[in-house]
């Protein structure tokens, strides 16, 4: 079948070689179920899905209630983090249960990301909290859905406090040792060595930074209510939405503005000096080579790369 590996690839950011080889694993026995020989996008797409979230759960059954309940839920993540400017993209919404979850919102980066910034993690705090704040907002009255979600930004959080120094009353500094012996099969945890009013402190920042994130889901949703309700609508139609078609639905969506300059303290005032432009020999050398890529995936081995333009002699 024709396929886009290219695409593939944009739909598996940070996938190892054998979460790769588990894709196409599972493509070959989607294409065998249906007794068909060839692998088409359609098996690609779900194997994806099967490997990230899961296979689905065409047995459990949910009546109108839960299933309205999961709509707002998972449109709640999905509105969220498109608000936000530095989250990554939503790929796909459903609500059909796949694993353990009754549907599940696939917000993944267009390529591969290998560091996040501190305005980066927020969003994405708000984002993750965006299904719970939603249930708020609308039944007045949460799930136990939001479970796994609240633990994820817990330890977010935790780790923007205790490893990478993202709070200004801490400051820069490791909390904590993380003791593991995966080869032993055992994981020690978190082992505290610091006092206890500093466990406090960090208690306080990760309280503090999660009550943020949850207040500002909530505020987009309440901004953006006649979105998540058209995006709820679409869900309850057609159970599974794409990238183009949440697109199209988040046209009028009232996005938030940068977050302001962060250096952790009053004292490091930040520069008005930008950063230096990239000259432009590089950029064209960056294209060559990610074309010379691109062609190699793509299996046109044989087609020669462009040619990557030198760098100009010293003035």
């Amino acid at each position: 079948a024709d396929i886009n590996l290219t695409s593939v690839a944009r739909r598996t950011p940070g996938f190892t070689g054998a979460d790769l080889a588990n894709v196409l694993n599972e493509a070959a026995l989607l294409t065998a179920r249906a007794n068909e020989k060839l692998i088409t996008n359609q098996h690609l797409d779900e194997a994806i899905d099967r490997v990230i979230a899961g296979p689905q759960r065409r047995t459990r059954l949910m009546n109108e209630k839960e299933k309205l309940i999961t709509a707002y839920h998972e449109g709640g993540h999905a509105l969220v983090a498109a608000a936000m400017p530095h989250n990554d993209p939503v790929q796909k919404v459903t609500i059909l249960p796949r694993g353990r979850a009754l549907g599940y919102t696939m917000v993944m980066p267009d390529e591969d990301k290998y560091s996040q910034t501190r305005s980066e993690m927020l969003d994405k705090l708000a984002h993750m909290l965006g299904g719970r704040a939603a249930e708020e907002m609308v039944f007045h009255d949460p799930t136990t859905g939001a479970g796994n979600d609240i633990e994820k930004a817990t330890s977010l959080a935790r780790a923007m406090v205790t490893q990478y120094g993202m709070t200004e009353r801490l400051g820069a500094i490791k909390l904590g040792d993380s003791g593991s012996e995966p080869f032993l099969g055992r994981d020690l945890g978190h082992q505290r060595n610091y006092s206890e009013e500093i466990a406090g402190i960090v208690d306080e920042e990760i309280k503090k930074l999660l009550a943020t994130a949850h207040q500002e889901a909530y505020d987009i949703l309440t901004e953006n209510r006649d979105v998540l309700d058209a995006l709820v609508l679409a869900l309850l139609d057609r159970e599974t939405l794409g990238k183009e078609e949440i697109a199209e639905i988040f046209e009028p969506l009232r996005r938030r503005p940068e977050r302001p300059a962060w250096t952790g303290s009053p004292n490091r005032v930040p520069s008005d000096i930008p950063a230096v432009e990239i000259p432009q020999w590089i950029r064209d050398r960056a294209a060559a080579m990610q074309a010379a890529a691109t062609a190699a995936i793509n299996g046109n081995g044989s087609v020669q790369a462009p040619a990557v333009p030198p760098a100009p002699a010293p003035v």
